[in-house]
């Protein structure tokens, strides 16, 4: 086997950071020897993020625009090359929602981008406003997948196929599993008709998670706080890591990150852990 570059990729929508550490995810974060976290729905300040994370991490944070809503941050081991928060038309209030940076691992660049898509809400103001996220998304992902080596991760509201979802047929008319959202990732990777689908399909990019697991229900990454959603494993999979095809040829492994009990929970998401190989230039 080349040499190269070990590199382990998280992402989490923490529900708000501040409640999240006091939930225990601080331990989870000691234990899992993270090089690049990408969280979403921060709902904090950067202050409190560098507070709660410690010195030995270099903070990227976008917060929202309304105190108290969304966020999404990158916190690394080494400092980002440069980052990028704009998306779409200047009319459109996307703060708080993409953060984009490039980072060198092992003498290449690795883009990634934490994503935190609106949830939207069917036949209403909210659905639209997330339409027009979807859009401005996609453009910049036709973009980006002309990097070699890039991943877009976060809490993306979507669940892609029947899979995603346990109760998929109770959800077919609500945000986050309508058939025009589940368009835009057909665009993506494809729909799973195609014979190429997360292989080349669509835009070209890769859904890691789907691509490990195989054609098989979840594995989830949400379940609601309320009822027996979670020890019933009724949830959704709409936490992603979405990759450029080379970067996703160098998976070497990936985990859903889920509580063992119910009042172990520190978010109603549980994190997405990817470990990635990345080969030293002369090697590649």
């Amino acid at each position: 086997m080349p040499p190269a570059s070990m590199l382990r990729v998280a992402t989490a929508n923490v529900n708000g950071v501040r409640a999240a550490f006091r939930r225990g995810m601080g331990d989870w974060l000691a234990a899992r020897d993270v090089d690049l976290l990408a969280l979403q729905e921060v709902r904090a300040s950067t202050d409190d993020l560098a507070d709660l994370l410690g010195d030995e991490w270099s903070i990227l944070h976008d917060p929202a625009t309304a105190k108290g809503r969304a966020g999404v941050a990158i916190a690394s081991r080494a400092d980002a090359h440069i980052h990028r928060v704009e998306l779409g038309e200047t009319d459109h209030d996307t703060a708080g929602r993409w953060l984009e940076a490039d980072y060198e691992v092992g003498g290449r660049i690795v883009t990634v981008v934490s994503c935190y898509v609106p949830s939207g809400e069917a036949d209403s103001p909210k659905q639209v406003d997330k339409y027009r996220f979807l859009d401005a998304m996609s453009e910049r992902m036709t973009q980006l997948a002309e990097h070699e080596l890039a991943v877009v991760v976060g809490d993306l509201n979507v669940g892609h196929r029947t899979l995603d979802i346990k109760n998929w047929k109770g959800n077919v008319k609500r945000a986050g599993f309508l058939p025009e959202e589940r368009a835009y990732f057909d665009r993506f990777m494809g729909s799973e008709d195609d014979e190429r689908y997360n292989d080349g399909a669509g835009l070209g990019w890769v859904d890691v998670g789907r691509r490990v697991a195989g054609d098989v229900p979840g594995p989830y990454t949400w379940w609601s706080w309320r009822g027996k959603a979670f020890d019933n494993d009724s949830g959704w999979r709409i936490d992603y890591q979405l990759a450029t095809p080379a970067l996703a040829d160098l998976v070497q492994a990936y985990s859903v990150d889920r509580a063992d009990a119910y009042d172990q929970r520190w978010s109603d998401h549980a994190p997405v852990v990817v470990d990635y190989a990345i080969p030293t230039p002369e090697d590649s």
